[in-house]
């Protein structure tokens, strides 16, 4: 087994990386892709690389050639029917997005029982793990200034103007940031309630993504917070790889 391995999250907006060595994490960053040369301070000549990647293919070549004068050519990973115990039960296995199946084996190795895994990033994704590590199904919903954008591009009176949290706004601005943390927290609670139901017991929730910050101060729930999940799902897949 290469005792190196160099771990990419491509991301809708950022790239987060993560160097990993004999079982230890060495280094982590993220940046976003018009500016990737913090990655470059980390590489190594002929290093193993695996990338996890939801990003159009213009971005993927780009990162392609950012690692090519070191020698490096990405592994990319997909999602699959199972691994180890966790089972995906997507209609068509492989259009599971990489990071969400990342996410969700990361989730099985931190809990043992129902687990809502959600990842507020460009998209929120809303992803429930049963007590047996069965993959129920999930939401995908636009993002924090994804959904901003729509309300200003669609809605005559809407100005790009920065909001605050209120419980009751009385100004545009305002309206708009609250009610964006409402739907994206609603979506949450509602899948939370769900699986609650469905697994009989109180889920487990994770939450990761970059906008995951904005959401934690108004969640009525108990949530872990872990913003390298898709990376920690990552080095266990790609280290029992390399393993067998």
């Amino acid at each position: 087994m290469n005792a190196r391995r160099l771990l990419l999250d491509a991301g809708n907006t950022r790239l987060k990386w993560a160097v990993v060595e004999d079982g230890q994490w060495q280094a982590q960053g993220s940046a976003h892709y018009s500016d990737l040369s913090a990655l470059t301070r980390v590489l190594e000549r002929e290093a193993v690389c695996y990338a996890a990647s939801v990003v159009r293919a213009q971005h993927e070549a780009e990162i392609t050639a950012l690692l090519a004068p070191w020698a490096i050519s990405p592994i990319w990973l997909s999602a699959e029917a199972r691994f180890a115990d966790v089972v995906n039960t997507y209609m068509n296995p492989q259009q599971l997005g990489v990071d969400r199946w990342m996410g969700l084996i990361a989730a099985r190795q931190r809990s043992q029982t129902a687990t809502l895994v959600v990842s507020a990033g460009t998209a929120m994704t809303v992803d429930a793990l049963s007590p047996e590590a069965q993959f129920l199904g999930g939401l995908i919903v636009p993002g924090f200034f994804m959904m901003q954008r729509a309300l200003q591009q669609g809605t005559a009176n809407v100005v790009e103007v920065s909001g605050t949290w209120q419980t009751f706004p009385r100004a545009t601005a305002d309206a708009v940031h609250s009610g964006v943390i409402a739907a994206l927290c609603g979506a949450m609670q509602r899948q939370y309630a769900h699986l609650t139901k469905t697994a009989g017991m109180q889920p487990h929730c994770i939450l990761t993504g970059g906008d995951a910050a904005c959401l934690l101060p108004y969640l009525d729930m108990p949530v872990d917070h872990v913003p390298a999940l898709v990376l920690e799902g990552m080095e266990r897949v790609t280290r029992e790889s390399e393993s067998k």
